[in-house]
């Protein structure tokens, strides 16, 4: 092994176009009120569980205004470390209640779209950051037409060129325009095949076909969560399904993005694919059961993957 390649293991990068300042208002079991201030978006959220699980890991994003100034020093608070390109533009926010049990969106504000100049530093920035990872993992936007897709397919074919693994979780357009230019996993959700026409159905078999088309369109390997069900993936010549334990669920949001760091710490740390794809649905699975997004202890997770089983389909 290149000494180069050693050095990268074990670290990551992911690249966030659009972090989010998230408030969440909580009741506690005496009926008074807690108050929760992190750093949200889908980014920020696999970079989170990738800290959790050991992984140093480095965010690229745009940061500006106020809550952009708050966000920095949240998200280094969650072990990740920041890579901010400082804009003249606020970064999104929101404000949830949770007190009923459900989510109630009480005040969101919109994230702006990336210029034309700090798109190209914040490209520069991930691509370089990334040519000294173990893996990069690009995180969708939070809102449409914040960036443009194709700057994940130039993401997606430079790093790979550079035998950089690319990790993606994407749907759309940015889905489509990643794999085109080559990745090492394709991570994506059943709900956003069908949405994306790309599956007619929520049968195996249609799954199946739809993720062998991402393959020949350029995904080395694809998994597909299937919400309560087990996931479906294509690694190599195995086509396999994912049975993880069932529990009840306290919150379903947030267990896609652990599974996607996962399977990107894995990577990075030069697991074989069905090994970190088992760790990353014991990531994901653990999740379900936590209010926090993206949360969970690592030592858990690591017992917990003793009850992850590949089968063959």
């Amino acid at each position: 092994m290149a000494a180069a390649e050693h050095d990268r293991r074990g670290t990551g990068v992911v690249f966030t176009p659009s972090p989010l300042l998230t408030v969440t208002i909580e009741g506690r079991p005496d009926g008074d009120t807690e108050i929760h201030v992190h750093g949200g978006g889908q980014g920020v959220w696999i970079a989170r569980m990738m800290s959790s699980l050991g992984c140093e890991t480095r965010l690229t994003g745009p940061f500006g205004g106020e809550s952009g100034e708050v966000l920095i020093p949240l998200i280094e608070r969650e072990g990740i470390i920041p890579r901010p390109l400082r804009t003249n533009h606020t970064n999104g926010s929101y404000v949830h209640d949770r007190r009923e049990g459900e989510r109630e969106v009480v005040a969101t504000h919109n994230a702006y779209a990336i210029s034309r100049h700090d798109h190209d530093e914040l490209y520069d920035l991930t691509l370089v950051e990334g040519l000294n990872a173990g893996v990069v993992v690009l995180g969708g936007p939070d809102g449409e037409n914040l960036i443009e897709p194709e700057t994940y397919r130039r993401l997606a074919s430079d790093l790979t060129s550079h035998e950089v693994p690319v990790v993606v979780d994407l749907s759309g357009d940015y889905l489509e325009a990643a794999v085109s230019g080559g990745v090492h996993v394709v991570k994506v959700s059943h709900e956003e095949l069908l949405d994306d026409g790309r599956a007619s159905s929520e049968d195996p078999k249609d799954l199946i076909k739809a993720a062998e088309k991402l393959r020949e369109a350029g995904a080395a390997n694809v998994i597909v969560s299937r919400a309560g069900d087990p996931a479906i993936a294509l690694i190599g010549d195995r086509v396999v399904e994912v049975e993880t334990p069932s529990f009840e669920r306290a919150d379903h949001r947030g267990a896609g993005d652990s599974m996607t760091a996962g399977l990107a710490v894995g990577t990075s740390a030069g697991m074989a694919l069905e090994d970190a794809l088992v760790l990353g649905a014991a990531a994901g699975t653990l999740n379900t059961t936590r209010h926090g997004l993206a949360t969970g202890e690592r030592e858990l997770i690591e017992k917990l993957r003793e009850r992850v089983v590949l089968r063959n389909l």
